[in-house]
Parts: structure tokens; sequence; C-alpha cells
């Protein structure tokens, strides 16, 4: 299954946990576990709390902290820094999933994490059944 995220700024957090859960719900699927994964370089994805929004600005706050646009990369297409944050979050994500429902604390969030935006992304989500022997 794919997702499609569009984001809006240079650096965004993108709550998904409905879409994702969205998508598993219209499958036949109850147990297990669900994969997703950013296939993009300047992404990512991670879980958070969603109930506060400063959580995210907050976040975002402090890795362009440590990892400035401007600094003396080598890449020639300008977005070190975007890849650098990419690495530091990660690609991939794994959720419980239990009667149909994604396994998340009462204040998490799955986040699409965009780095080098604004641009059309895409998720990738793998749902791996609950083996039953």
């Amino acid at each position: 299954m794919q997702l499609s995220v569009k984001t809006h700024s240079k650096t965004e957090f993108v709550d998904i946990t409905a879409d994702i859960q969205k998508a598993i719900a219209g499958v036949d699927f109850t147990n297990g576990l669900c994969m997703i994964y950013v296939p993009h370089t300047t992404a990512a994805v991670t879980i958070n709390e969603s109930a506060d929004p400063s959580v995210k600005s907050d976040i975002i706050m402090v890795l362009n902290d440590i990892i400035p646009w401007d600094a003396n990369y080598r890449h020639l297409e300008g977005n070190s820094a975007a890849h650098i944050k990419s690495t530091l979050v990660g690609a991939s994500e794994l959720v419980a999933v239990e009667n149909n429902r994604l396994v998340l604390g009462t204040w998490q969030g799955i986040f699409f994490c965009e780095f080098d935006g604004p641009r059309s992304r895409k998720v990738q989500l793998k749902l791996l059944p609950q083996s039953t022997t």
C-alpha cells in the first residue's frame, strides 16, 4: 500500500496516523505489524506526541539548530542538511496492529518528516500478519 503526502514547507512534520489507520482498516488484516517506510533520502518518519503541536515545533527547532542549512557541505545540490536530518530520524517505523487498529500510546502519532520541501512524497505501508503458530 502507498500513501501520498503533499508538504508545504521546507521542514515540516505531517501527522499521517489517521491516513495509515484508514488504509489498514480497508483490508482484511486483524493482527500483526505495520511497517511504515519512507523511500526518500531527504524525508523520514517518526513516532512522537501528537496532542501538543509545540512538540513538533520544538523538534524542528532543535534539528535546525544542530544541523544548519548553511554549513561547509560538499554536496552540490545544496540539501545536505536534509540528508543528515533524514538519516538521524530514520526511514521506517514498525507499529503493532491489534483488532485492525494501530497500537499507539495515548499521545503518540506517526509523522512524515519533510526536510527538503515543499514536495509530493510517498509513504509505503507493508502489513505483516501475526503468525498462527
